[in-house]
């Protein structure tokens, strides 16, 4: 590959990461921005599974704040029209009763995110499990900042 492009991986992991790094400033919470740069530092040691599930826990957890700050009320009615046993949630941690899958579901019923967003997030959620568990998925350097950039560019810089 270095003979055809000219690119080291080396090269290509740098103009990455650096790229990935530059989309940090979009992020307006520090705690949330601290957490993806971890991910990031992840992906530099291409310890790529951890980069992947960590950049989804952290999306996962800027969208429940979202929730609970914004649209609790909303999500609450929605939740029991779909789940009839669903407990109003008052906190960030009731809401991770509910699946991921189920939750990204309401999000676009309730016009919290699109229905684009919610499929590019699916995608998302399908390859952190495939990360979170034991098995012989392989997964690459390019892979994971798609990841982390899809979560940037949809979750952490516009919650």
């Amino acid at each position: 590959m270095e003979k055809l492009t000219g690119v080291t991986s080396n090269s290509v992991s740098k103009a990455v990461t650096s790229d990935l790094r530059n989309h940090l400033i979009e992020i307006p919470n520090l705690t949330t921005r601290i957490f993806v740069e971890e991910a990031v530092k992840c992906l530099e040691f291409k310890l790529y599974r951890s980069a992947i599930i960590t950049s989804w826990v952290g999306a996962i957890s800027t969208l429940y704040d979202e929730i609970v700050k914004s649209h609790l009320s909303t999500f609450n009615n929605e939740a029991t029209k779909r789940h009839s046993k669903w407990q109003s949630a008052k906190t960030a941690d009731d809401l991770a009763r509910m699946k991921e899958y189920d939750f990204l579901q309401i999000l676009v019923a309730i016009s919290v995110i699109g229905k684009n967003v919610k499929d590019e997030l699916e995608s998302c959620l399908k390859l952190r499990n495939g990360c979170g568990h034991p098995n012989s998925l392989v997964v690459g350097e390019l892979k994971t900042s798609a990841h982390i950039e899809t979560l940037i560019q949809n979750i952490f810089s516009k919650f």
